[in-house]
């Protein structure tokens, strides 16, 4: 059936037409939902109109609202306040929408695979260290952005770069040849992706101390970083990898494989997975040869230090250096070749996304400027998903200095969060242990994620674990709640041997039946919005507003116990519904739901 706002749209349209013989744009009609303090269901901008009414906004208002209610069975009255055309929308329709809702499938979901490929890249890490709080909105964000296009409609591809090659695991090694005495994660004790960020730290702190000694002898620090001889033999290790020393190469393959197997634990307790996974160590080479060629056509130019560049000032960006001068690659390089190598493997491909922080808005826009000028058309269907950092409480996290928070920590300390408010309200007291466990790994993880993404992306934001966790606040855990106590009214109806029929839409209904109804109106709107500005927080927010006016509903309206027939079967359908949309939004946040709480 057609929507309420579909159907008002094209009356206005209609109105405009016969009360001012004037053709209305749909952009120019603004339909909203009514502020709580006016009566109505929805209210329509008329300020867009009065122009073409040649009337004040309240006459405009009037004059659209009785032309409205004559023509339009599905309202029933209208007010305005200034501006503003508040509209009531008969209770039947409400009701005929609910019935509409089918039980099974997904609600607002688009048919998939019926709009083109995108792919998403997500995760990103260097293998000189674990996963930290940043990498979780990183990969949160890009994970549900691919559900929210493939609800859509939209075929997704699931991408990560692993950053594996490069001086950052060149300091990791070095270090772990020097003092590591042949430890490996198993002789530890301890995840490998940890054990090679440990070495990491180890070599920043033997750097710095090395900085500070020749900074003492009266040399500038620029200077002093440039010629630490730990650095200096760090360069050294890079430049025998990309020589493929045996030496090299071959603890560059042992330490990188310890940190996959401990990037796969993690991805696994975050219930996160890729369709391919990309190496830089397999695509710098193409993107260093897609150089060369651009600086035998005269796209790019060699200064006279030996180093390659490419010059964007007259696009507004600047001179950006794309070999170095010794012929080592630069992050750019190996993004270079990483796009051309997504182009080449998947070329239905209509949209590459790339989700990385907003620190590397400069970086994609000359990555993008770049491929443009080798000639790739796809660099104009490039998008970069840029986000604001995250921070505690303590301040910003710093990598070199081991001072992040570990992923891996984090999550577990969020599901022993988790369990402690559990305990104490007594949630889970009719659960078997191995039950609590599992839901207290769920509740942790959808606290976490829900925490991270009902934030808008372009803003930093601050992560408080024990916010984040709260049952009866803005958080993952009181919208689980909501889902739960859908599926408990059901179980219990189905066990009084009560099965909702379809509604009957005579039966009146409260302000409290409406506003859920209302709310579930507007699912396949929200996903489309957050799906077009690949922004989950607009399905964060949405999910929370559902499970609060699910909530009031519940406190006011009896369900198993009203006398009255067609108003019980009315609220059990509501109740299903509800639970679907909850269960629905909290997958596209890549949330699994628990069924008891």
């Amino acid at each position: 059936m057609k929507t309420i706002r579909e159907i008002l749209h094209e009356a206005v349209m209609r109105a405009a037409n016969e009360l001012f013989q004037a053709a209305l744009a749909p952009a120019h009609i603004q339909i909203q939902e009514t502020r709580k303090e006016f009566e109505g269901d929805l209210t329509l901008v008329v300020f867009p109109l009065v122009k073409l009414a040649g009337k004040s906004p309240e006459a405009t208002g009037q004059a659209i609202g009785e032309f409205l209610v004559r023509e339009v069975p599905e309202l029933v009255s209208f007010n305005v306040v200034k501006g503003f055309l508040n509209l009531v929308v008969a209770p039947g329709y409400w009701l005929r929408f609910l019935s509409s809702i089918p039980a099974q499938g997904h609600f607002g979901f688009r048919e998939p695979g019926s709009r083109p490929r995108v792919m998403v890249e997500y995760a990103s890490p260097n293998t000189n260290k674990p996963l930290h709080l940043g990498h979780l909105r990183n990969i949160f964000l890009g994970y549900s952005v691919a559900r929210l296009l493939e609800a859509n409609g939209h075929a997704v591809t699931r991408v990560q770069i692993i950053n594996d090659r490069g001086i950052h695991i060149c300091k990791s090694m070095l270090a772990w040849q020097r003092s590591g005495k042949n430890e490996t994660p198993q002789s530890a004790g301890e995840k490998g992706d940890k054990l090679v960020g440990r070495y990491y730290v180890e070599f920043d702190k033997a750097f710095k101390k090395e900085v500070a000694e020749l900074m003492a002898e009266g040399k500038s620090e620029d200077d002093a970083k440039t010629q630490a001889p730990l650095m200096l033999e760090a360069q050294d290790m890079l430049r025998r990898w990309e020589a493929r020393d045996p030496e090299v190469y071959e603890l560059w393959q042992r330490m990188n494989g310890w940190v996959y197997e401990g990037f796969n634990a993690t991805y696994a307790s975050m219930g996160v997975d890729f369709d391919k996974v990309y190496y830089e160590s397999e695509t710098y080479l193409l993107g260093r040869d897609e150089v060369m060629r651009g600086l035998e056509r005269g796209t790019f130019f060699r200064k006279e230090d030996g180093s390659i560049w490419v010059d964007l000032t007259a696009e507004g960006l600047d001179q950006k250096v794309l070999l170095r001068r010794d012929g080592t690659a630069m992050y750019i390089t190996q993004d270079i070749g990483t796009a051309i190598l997504r182009f080449r493997d998947f070329p239905d491909t209509d949209y590459q996304i790339y989700t990385v922080g907003n620190e590397q808005e400069y970086h994609f826009k000359v990555l993008f400027k770049v491929l443009a000028r080798l000639g790739w058309p796809q660099a104009d269907r490039c998008y970069h998903l840029s986000y604001g950092m995250v921070e505690l409480p303590e301040g910003k996290m710093k990598s070199r200095e081991g001072t992040v928070v570990d992923a891996d920590d984090l999550i577990a300390e969020m599901v022993n969060v988790a369990r402690e408010v559990a305990e104490e309200q007594g949630k889970l007291e009719t659960l078997s242990p191995q039950e609590r466990e599992a839901v207290y790994a769920d509740i942790g993880m959808s606290a976490l994620k829900y925490f991270l993404l009902r934030v808008d992306p372009v803003k930093n934001m601050l992560f408080n674990p024990r916010e984040s966790i709260d049952f009866n606040g803005h958080t993952g855990p009181f919208i689980q709640y909501g889902y739960v106590r859908t599926r408990a009214i059901l179980r219990k109806a189905e066990d009084a041997g009560l099965i909702a029929a379809p509604p009957d839409t005579s039966c009146p209904i409260s302000d409290w039946e409406r506003s859920v109804i209302r709310r579930i109106h507007d699912f396949p709107s929200v996903v489309e919005e957050a799906a077009t500005r690949y922004n989950p927080s607009i399905v964060a927010n949405y999910a929370y507003d559902l499970a609060r006016d699910f909530n009031a509903f519940y406190q006011h309206c009896p369900i198993l116990r009203e006398e009255d027939t067609g108003l019980r079967n009315v609220r059990l359908n509501l109740v299903a519904r509800t639970g679907d949309v909850l269960r629905d939004a909290l997958y596209l946040l890549g949330i699994r739901v628990v069924e008891r709480m």
